[in-house]
């Protein structure tokens, strides 16, 4: 039985100061001082995020690296053009630092300058737990300057820590919302883990090997969870059926047992005791939460290797995966960089771990749905049209039955047969069978689609174009659960 291993969490200081700085030696003593302390605040490894202009912002990188952070990179602009803001003996500063970079990421490929510089700093803030600044108080001489990203952090709630260029006095800013530990992710690593040992990538322990015991244990939980959960909501449909064919067959046949009431009273208190315990345990929502946990991690086992430009569904804003998605990103670039995956050797992998996978999944689960759904339908078109049957009957009057016959025909199944059609019509729409069946046929077609175009693919560019709109395709369904879940909640 291996050791399990948790996911790490990652907290990301981002920084923003002005090029020209008075006394860069104390405020260099200042910024390491900062991150110092939040070192000792804060669980957890800390990555620094900045660009690299002249000034301050190479005075933030040097320290971080000094003190042993690891470094994010963020470019205004290609280098190539950004190099030309700079004096010769400013860029050969920062030319030195790029290599030292963890990631290197362009934020504006075109557009103005003063837009770019104004992204970038805004995307610090986006990616960051703590904004740290250099700053003398002053608004902004241009478009993206300090007091910009300051004034944007602030509109945000972010925790802030600003260092004053003059006197190097040290203030902070709504600390109260900075997060010292992720409960999400504490709540996902104190799982249960999975049976047995899971072997990693040789290479790529203990990072791979971390990653792949998570995903068992939160799938293993979502697993758990999900059956629970639908055969409850049917079962509260059920129990509402049975008491009516009860209710009803008592009216019918003139049934006067004592037991009748109860037999209905019981199948009411169950149906609303099953609903309370949806309601009030969080069941689902648990369910649903483990299970974005498990697609996401699963995702990221899939393109474990592939050179990401960009972390995997940034675009996505879900606080109980942020920092999930955020430790599996820093995981991957970190292994990409030690051992990169030839790309054939990535092709043949994503294919057949990922790609054939799926397509089996897909095919298996529309053979279990498709049957049940023509079932479902069968039973509501049966219980409707004998319904329609019985009641032109009593009204028609023009068969003649027996006294048993009667009661069955004229009072029992008109009574009846619309709530077992009810019923069916329930139970499709729980099992969400409708929609399954369309989207398992929909991703059949679009992964036999992506098998031919990941075959065809001849450049890092286009792999990683085709396997990031497979994933985000993968994931769509669990991100629409989630936002039921999430309504239904709070409300």
């Amino acid at each position: 039985m291996s050791v399990p291993i948790p996911l790490p969490l990652f907290h990301v200081v981002g920084f923003s100061g002005h090029r020209q700085v008075d006394r860069p030696a104390d405020s260099a003593g200042a910024i390491r001082t900062v991150l110092e302390a939040l070192r000792r605040e804060g669980t957890g490894e800390w990555v620094a995020l900045s660009s690299v202009a002249a000034g301050a912002d190479t005075l933030f990188v040097q320290s971080a690296l000094e003190l042993g952070l690891a470094w994010h990179a963020l470019l205004p602009l290609p280098a190539a053009e950004f190099r030309s803001d700079f004096e010769a003996q400013e860029w050969a500063v920062a030319d030195a630092l790029l290599p030292k970079a963890e990631q290197v990421r362009v934020i504006t490929e075109n557009g103005s300058r003063d837009d770019a510089y104004l992204d970038c700093g805004m995307e610090t803030v986006n990616g960051c737990d703590v904004l740290l600044a250099l700053w003398n108080g002053e608004p902004a001489r241009g478009k993206g300057g300090t007091a910009d990203v300051i004034a944007y952090a602030r509109d945000l709630g972010k925790p802030i820590v600003v260092i004053d260029s003059a006197t190097l006095q040290v203030c902070r800013e709504n600390f109260e919302g900075f997060r010292r530990e992720d409960g999400n992710l504490k709540e996902f690593n104190a799982l249960p883990d999975g049976p047995g040992r899971v072997e990693a990538t040789a290479g790529y322990q203990p990072a791979l090997e971390a990653i792949i015991q998570f995903q068992v244990k939160v799938d293993q939980a979502a697993s758990r969870g999900a059956p629970q959960f639908r055969r409850l909501i049917a079962g509260t449909v059920v129990l509402h059926v049975l008491a009516t064919l009860v209710a009803a067959a008592g009216l019918a046949f003139e049934w006067h047992a004592a037991a009748l009431p109860w037999v209905k009273l019981l199948c009411l208190a169950a149906a609303l005791g099953v609903a309370l315990l949806l309601r009030y345990t969080g069941a689902h929502h648990h369910w649903i939460r483990c299970r974005l946990a498990a697609e996401v991690a699963r995702s990221a086992l899939a393109t474990w290797g592939l050179p990401r430009k960009s972390p995997l569904f940034q675009e996505l804003d879900i606080p109980e995966v942020s920092q999930l998605m955020r430790s599996l990103h820093i995981l991957h670039i970190r292994a990409s960089a030690s051992k990169p995956v030839p790309m054939d050797e990535f092709k043949s992998s994503y294919l057949e771990r990922r790609v054939e996978d799926q397509l089996r999944y897909y095919r298996k689960q529309l053979k279990r749905a498709l049957p049940q759904l023509v079932r479902l339908r069968a039973g509501f078109w049966t219980a409707t049209v004998l319904a329609i049957t019985c009641t032109a009957a009593y009204a028609l009057d023009i068969v003649p039955l027996p006294q048993r016959g009667e009661q069955l025909v004229y009072y029992f199944l008109p009574i009846s047969l619309p709530v077992v059609a009810a019923a069916c019509i329930s139970l499709i729409s729980v099992h969400d069978l409708h929609r399954r069946v369309a989207r398992y046929r929909e991703m059949e077609h679009h992964l036999e689609s992506v098998r031919k175009q990941i075959a065809y693919c001849q450049t890092w560019n286009s792999l990683e174009h085709i396997v990031l709109r497979t994933e985000h395709s993968l994931i769509q369904e669990v991100l629409e659960w989630h936002s039921i879940t999430s309504f239904s909640e709070s409300h």
